[in-house]
């Protein structure tokens, strides 16, 4: 998003300079938090309830059934897969409507469907809402696919399968979008989890989980997993969902001990990655090469994204180890899907991908590992023949994503009020008995920088660059009209132009 804005300032400045800009301008907001009260209406009838115990290091596990947060109801709360996104199911408004929303730990604003689309069955009719209010702004949202515009309000959410209690919530109800809504995808809206830096069309916006801790007062953590791993995107069985526990963690869907490493910065969910390898052999690369510009985890994402340089090598790694000893680039770069004979198991020729993470002692690191299982991943068969597969991994030019194709591999837990996210290898990625994931630890990380995320501007600074270019630039364009003046100022007698300062019009021609 800075790099879009870097250019979008540049553009800005010559379009100006030519005279066919438009202005745009961005007033602060804040968002009004409603007179509503908080309450439980629609809640189901007395269930097991847990406490909120700690596991000495500060987290909230489901172990005493007189206790106020219901984390079993909360279990397979999701829906959906790697290839069409993890849903839950949300009644908005008063009497409530019911819509299934997406799951998005990359951005932070919760923003639903409120007018027609060709690729969603129903939308939130704010109009049939008593309870909606209107906040007098629109906003708009780009992500890394797709966009959407709307407006801003605020209106009451209850989750059947989530926190016990009603709560008032800011919503962008979205009026048109571009890309966003696909074919075949079951949800009508987005729910960002990330901290509100990210949140459009500025920070007063109180992101949706700021909401619940605040107002029913559970701890500030929630965890998350994905159960679709190894499973086509095409198919039309049931999809195979997953958990999404708020104000905690649930010991039944992980299995083994929490790894933790450090939030770098709270804004995306951005972590510390000190090296990768393919099978047995590392990168050998700058650690400060995988955090460029950022590394995040990003349930909103399908693939595991990777910067160019990361990219490129993690391709030139699996082509050296891989037993096939031509493949088609387009295969690589996500052109081209490559298919074998039904029965006959692509997984053989690939190796496996780690990720060292810096724990939370900053001399030491763990590893996640991911099988090619989760990252050679089934897509559609081809006349009950051929089973065809896509490339779980693609290069990126603003970051390294933790996405699906990783997450689908571990529970993983978003411990916001310790600043720390905890991975444990989940208790549905397993496929014909086999674990689809590995963890490991902990191992030194002497060989490292002591910061690799060092060094890497975040959004905000860029808006400084970008705002500093533009004073250059208005700089730049002030000579330049000087120089376009003064020259026709020293005409000759007969009227004429020098021969430079002709040249520098027809330069500016």
């Amino acid at each position: 998003m800075a790099y879009a804005a870097w250019i979008s300032m540049w553009a800005f400045t010559f379009s100006l300079y030519f005279d066919v800009s438009k202005c745009y301008f961005s007033i602060p907001l804040k968002i009004y938090t409603g007179k509503f009260n908080v309450s439980a209406e629609g809640a189901s009838a007395p269930v097991r309830r847990v406490a909120l115990m700690s596991d000495g290091n500060g987290l909230s596990l489901a172990s005493d059934p007189t206790g106020t947060v219901n984390f079993l109801d909360m279990v397979q709360n999701l829906e959906g897969d790697s290839g069409r996104g993890y849903y839950i199911e949300m009644s908005i408004g008063t009497p409530g409507q019911k819509l299934n929303i997406l799951v998005d730990t990359g951005s932070s604003n919760f923003a639903v469907a409120a007018a027609q689309h060709p690729f969603i069955t129903h939308y939130f009719n704010t109009a049939l809402s008593s309870t909606y209010q209107l906040a007098g702004r629109t906003v708009a949202v780009r992500y890394t696919q797709g966009n959407w515009e709307g407006e801003l309000g605020i209106d009451r959410v209850l989750i059947p399968n989530g926190p016990n209690g009603t709560i008032v919530v800011n919503i962008a109800a979205i009026m048109s979008s571009d890309g966003f809504f696909l074919p075949g995808v079951n949800w009508q809206g987005i729910l960002g989890l990330a901290y509100p830096t990210l949140a459009r069309p500025d920070s007063s916006v109180e992101p949706f989980f700021n909401s619940v801790v605040q107002q029913l007062r559970i701890p500030n953590i929630f965890s998350l997993q994905m159960c679709g791993a190894g499973l086509s995107a095409s198919s039309t069985a049931d999809p195979a969902g997953g958990s999404l526990i708020m104000g905690g963690i649930e010991p039944t869907l992980y299995q083994g001990s929490v790894w933790y490493t450090p939030i770098v910065e709270e804004w995306y969910y951005q972590v510390e990655v000190l090296k990768l390898e393919v099978g047995d052999q590392n990168l050998d690369l700058d650690c400060r090469e995988y955090n460029m510009d950022k590394a995040i985890v990003d349930s909103g994402t399908t693939l595991l994204r990777l910067p160019v340089n990361v990219f490129n090598a993690v391709v030139e790694a699996i082509t050296r180890s891989s037993l096939i000893q031509e493949f088609s680039s387009g295969f690589w770069d996500g052109t081209k899907l490559a298919c074998w004979m039904k029965g006959e198991s692509p997984w053989r020729f690939f190796p496996k991908l780690s990720i060292y993470l810096r724990a939370t002692n900053s001399s030491q690191s763990f590893r996640i590992t991911i099988l090619p299982q989760l990252y050679i991943q089934p897509i559609t068969d081809v006349d009950g023949t051929l089973d065809c597969f896509r490339f779980g991994l693609s290069s990126s030019s603003n970051g390294l994503v933790i996405g699906a194709t990783v997450m689908e591999g571990f529970y993983v837990i978003f411990d916001r009020a310790q600043k720390r996210l905890g991975f444990a290898l989940s208790n549905c990625a397993v496929s014909g008995g086999v674990a689809l994931s590995e963890i490991a630890g902990p191992f030194s990380a002497a060989d490292v920088a002591a910061n690799c995320s060092g060094g890497i501007l975040k959004e905000p600074i860029m808006w400084v660059i970008s705002y500093t270019l533009m004073a250059i630039c208005a700089l730049v364009l002030i000579i330049l009209l000087l120089l376009l003046v003064l020259p026709c100022r020293r005409r000759n007698y007969s009227g004429e132009i020098t021969d430079e300062s002709s040249l520098v019009r027809h330069r500016i021609k």
